[in-house]
């Protein structure tokens, strides 16, 4: 994938990303009459929140260091081992920035 291919999805990403983020942000719930089952439901909920938020945030701080890569002009190459991420793992992930062998290198150490 060439680097304007990449940018223009990563910033397409990078947009829906951060249209997420403020979803889930959302204003907090005014108070009102609750059971205690309501309020044990609504810290899953909370918590569900907090977690996809997480998730969201790092996915996008993925993305913003992609296209940092971009205009370092190493997008492509393994932040490891420095040889080329694949082609189809980038049209798959352009935010990718290991090659498989070194991501799965990486998730074993986890």
């Amino acid at each position: 994938m060439n680097d304007a291919t990449a940018r223009v999805r990563l910033e397409s990403m990078l947009s829906e990303l951060d249209r997420s983020i403020g979803i889930l942000r959302g204003d907090p719930a005014s108070p009102r009459d609750r059971s205690a089952a309501d309020a044990g439901s609504d810290l899953v909920d909370a918590d569900r929140n907090q977690a996809m938020l997480e998730v969201a945030a790092r996915h996008r701080r993925s993305v913003l260091e992609a296209l940092r890569r971009i205009d370092d002009g190493c997008y492509g190459l393994c932040v490891d081992c420095g040889r080329s991420v694949p082609e189809g793992r980038l049209e798959a992930r352009p935010e990718a920035s290991r090659c498989v062998e070194c991501q799965s290198r990486r998730e074993r150490r986890r």
